[in-house]
């Protein structure tokens, strides 16, 4: 059926745990898939390649766009830089795995591409307002 409707199933069969302190109840990637906005399957391939470099270039090449000409409709699009979007997408994915495992920092970093344990570090107080620890302290389970 396609697409369209895989992420249609996908959104009403999503069950989320109730999660303390106010966390947000969303995802970011499955948010993006079904956003009408042209890049959806684009979103789905950044989701499962976030360790791979993500840079405009390569998300340029992977729509067929020239990178100042996908830079410009994502933006105008999306409502965000696809920078903002791949950290977002890198930020939940941290952030499940910091709720989920005790995976030392330096790896969660690596497994989620933000790089080193002071990148994600900086990622999560600019987005958070907290470091990684104090979120998992907060919400691990």
């Amino acid at each position: 059926m396609g697409h369209g409707l895989a992420m249609q199933v996908a959104r009403r069969m999503v069950v989320f745990l109730k999660r303390p302190g106010g966390q947000s109840q969303f995802s970011v990637p499955l948010i993006k898939q079904t956003a009408d906005d042209g890049f959806s399957e684009l979103h789905a391939w950044m989701a499962s390649h976030l360790r791979d470099d993500l840079c405009v270039e390569v998300l340029a090449e992977r729509v067929n766009m020239s990178a100042r000409t996908f830079a410009r409709t994502y933006a105008s699009k999306v409502k965000r830089t696809p920078a903002r979007s791949v950290e977002a997408m890198r930020l939940e994915a941290a952030c499940s795995l910091l709720e989920i495992s005790q995976m030392p920092l330096k790896r969660i970093a690596t497994e989620c591409g933000l790089g080193n344990e002071q990148t994600m570090r900086r990622a999560f107080v600019r987005q958070f307002g907290i470091n990684p620890q104090d979120y998992r302290a907060r919400f691990s389970a």
